[in-house]
This record gives C-alpha cells, sequence and structure tokens, in this order.
C-alpha cells in the first residue's frame, strides 16, 4: 500500500516532467506527496576563496544565517514554479504536503529524508540536466536504485534518447 510518496527533484529541464508521474501517481493512491531538493555542498576551491577574504567570524555567520536563507528562497521558487507549472490545476498543489531543501550529497539526503518521513515510494528521473545522452542513469537515480529500502518509481527521460531507439 501506498500511502505516502516522495518526489526528488533537480529542478532541472525535466522535473516538470517527474512531477507530472509523481501527482499521477499520489492522485492514483490518495498519498501525501513530499518534495526535495537536494543542493550540492560548496566546494573545495568556493570554500577556500571564502577563506581567503572572510575572517572566520563573519564566515560562520555567513554558514548559518546565510545558507538558511538561501534554502527558504529556493523552497519559495520550488513552490512558486510549481504553482507556473500547473496552472489551471491548483488542487494538485494541495497534494503536495510539504517542500524541503537540504544541503548534501543528493542520493544521501534523499534517502535519509525517506526514512524520515516513512515514505513508499520515491519518485526520480533517470537523467539529471546535466547527464550524458549515452548515459543510462543518472549517478543520483543509480545511487537511489541500488540503496533504496522502498521501491524507485523512475521517469525515464525519452528526451536524451536519439530517433529510432528502443
Amino acid at each position: 500500500m501506498i500511502r505516502s510518496i516522495l518526489y526528488a527533484t533537480d529542478l532541472g529541464l525535466y522535473a516538470p516532467y517527474v512531477l507530472q508521474h509523481a501527482l499521477a501517481l499520489t492522485r492514483s493512491f490518495q498519498a501525501d506527496l513530499y518534495v526535495i531538493h537536494a543542493v550540492e555542498p560548496m566546494g573545495l576551491f568556493a570554500e577556500s576563496v571564502l577563506q581567503t577574504y572572510l575572517d572566520q567570524g563573519t564566515l560562520n555567520e555567513m554558514r548559518s544565517k546565510g545558507l538558511s536563507t538561501v534554502m527558504a528562497s529556493i523552497e519559495q521558487r520550488v513552490l512558486e514554479g510549481f504553482r507556473d507549472e500547473l496552472g489551471e490545476a491548483q488542487e494538485d498543489m494541495a497534494l503536495i504536503r510539504a517542500v524541503r531543501v537540504v544541503q548534501g550529497d543528493p542520493p544521501l539526503v534523499i534517502l535519509e529524508q525517506a526514512q524520515k518521513l516513512g515514505v513508499d515510494l520515491l519518485v526520480v528521473g533517470s537523467h539529471s540536466h546535466g547527464a550524458l545522452a549515452d548515459t543510462p542513469l543518472g549517478r543520483t537515480a543509480a545511487r537511489l536504485v541500488q540503496l533504496s529500502e522502498v521501491p524507485v518509481y523512475l521517469v525515464p527521460m525519452l528526451q536524451h534518447r536519439g530517433r529510432g531507439e528502443l
């Protein structure tokens, strides 16, 4: 029985397509839908540049206050994007119980949120917006399929395939 679903979005080009699958499943199962977006941690180069130009106190304050502000802003943009995408189907917004933006390694963040929320199904796209056309699965999708304790509904990105391929 599927009572709750976690839709993991990369906010990429095909995210609206995957969202439609998540919403259709949510309606079909009369489930609760949660949305997660994982933000990659800052790279070592960016971190070292900040350390060069900012004192430790300013850096710590930026990390704590700045990061939470950025995450809240991204959450708001995700919700606004969903409202725009859904257009006249605004009743589908009521299906979304929560949108979370969390910093960390995407597969680990998604799996952690799935466990924390106790969801029964993960919905993800097969590729991120940067995946190569000849790669059968994106890194995050592959890790989720390997490590998830709940079923993973994988939405294929058919747009990546060449014409005539099966």
